[in-house]
């Protein structure tokens, strides 16, 4: 059975078959911690599964807003001509929470807060806590994740 593990405080995702590990990425957590509160800007804890898969047949760095494709291809003048906006690329992986009152329903609900994995800036640090809320991912590196993983696969973040 595949799964995905992701490891806050080692800041990487890693591909499971079983209990092998069979690849590992490096990623980007929330820049405020991890937590399940809406509004926080944290990580979210504890098993979840993936709920959608958007961006399919999409070009790398396309660019997401609000779960759209927006029509932009993410490059430096489209950087410039806006540098605060939080970068969603090439693909989401839409999370679903599993334990009820700890990403589930309420206030500390994933999928409401709209907690992702996707594709990031190239430019931007793995490694490195940085997000706000989502696990972000070097292009490459979600758009194999995306062909690997399955609408309804398990995964789980520890601290």
């Amino acid at each position: 059975m595949r799964s995905v593990h992701i490891s806050i405080s080692d800041q990487t995702l890693s591909l499971h078959v079983d209990s092998l590990v069979v690849k590992q990425f490096s990623i980007s957590s929330a820049l405020n911690g991890t937590g399940q509160q809406q509004g926080s800007g944290q990580t979210p804890l504890g098993r979840h599964y993936i709920r959608a898969k958007i961006g399919h047949d999409c070009v790398s760095n396309t660019v997401f807003v609000g779960r759209r494709n927006t029509g932009e291809v993410y490059d430096d003048s489209l950087a410039k001509k806006y540098p605060a906006r939080d970068w969603i690329l090439t693909r989401i992986l839409w999370l679903c929470g599993q334990q009820v009152g700890l990403n589930r329903l309420g206030d500390v609900d994933s999928m409401a807060r709209y907690i992702y994995i996707h594709g990031t800036p190239d430019s931007e640090p793995m490694g490195v806590a940085k997000s706000h809320g989502c696990i972000r991912m070097r292009n490459s590196d979600v758009l194999e994740l995306f062909d690997w993983v399955a609408i309804s696969t398990s995964v789980t973040i520890t601290a």
